[in-house]
């Protein structure tokens, strides 16, 4: 009777033992596809950033030289109180811009 309580224990054991390291083993799988998803969500949402801010670059490009027309059109009409100082900075902006 006595080693038929050490097997039941030993088998007992046993089991607990392999259902602990299969836990383990399931847990440190999920949180590997968990961290790879985040990873591949995080990198879609830099694509989209990027693209974003591609985006509003070209349209203040746009900005910038409409603004430009405009202060050169106001220049020439003969509005010349902080016209020519702001079309001079404009332009100074435009300038260091394009070299860096």
């Amino acid at each position: 009777m006595n080693s038929l309580a050490q097997i039941i224990i030993t088998v007992g054991g046993v089991a607990t033992a392999c259902l602990t390291v299969f836990g383990i083993f399931k847990s440190v799988a999920g949180h590997l596809s968990s961290a790879k998803e985040r990873a591949r969500l995080q990198a879609e949402r830099n694509i989209a950033q990027d693209k974003d801010i591609e985006r509003l670059k070209e349209e203040n490009q746009l900005i910038c030289y409409g603004l430009s027309a405009a202060l050169d059109g106001l220049e020439q009409l003969g509005a010349n109180h902080s016209v020519p100082v702001a079309k001079n900075k404009l332009q100074k902006y435009l300038n260091k811009q394009a070299h860096r």
